[in-house]
């Protein structure tokens, strides 16, 4: 595969440890939308360093929008899912169909609305 290919290059950064994870906990935020200290606090063993590069990656990408609250101390940013990163959760969901159609080495998920998910 070459190194340009558009396969190539988005699954580079979708693949990178948490980023999918870091998407569905967007997901499940009421209108899509969640503080930094939300989504650290729902992903137990994510770091500060690595969940700021992953919303900082995500931000470039174009999959989601960052809102800076300044009038306050501390300043507060929310990061919302656009339209492209809400068509992954739909990629997302995919993958868990196939997955608990073809039992890959995982526990029945019951939960099919992802929105809801508590992983």
């Amino acid at each position: 595969m070459q190194e340009g290919c558009t396969v190539n290059l988005t699954v580079k950064y979708l693949t990178k440890k948490w980023t999918l994870l870091v998407i569905l906990e967007l997901y499940k935020g009421k209108t899509h939308t969640r503080r930094f200290g939300e989504l650290k606090d729902s992903l137990p063993g994510i770091t500060s360093k690595v969940l700021s590069a992953r919303l900082r990656e995500l931000e470039t990408e174009g999959l989601i929008q960052r809102q800076v609250d300044a009038g306050n101390f501390p300043v507060k940013s929310e990061y919302t899912l656009n339209e492209s990163g809400l068509e992954i959760v739909d990629i997302i969901k995919g993958m868990k169909r196939w997955a608990l159609k073809w039992k890959i080495d995982n526990i029945a998920c019951g939960n099919q609305a992802c929105e809801k998910c508590v992983l």
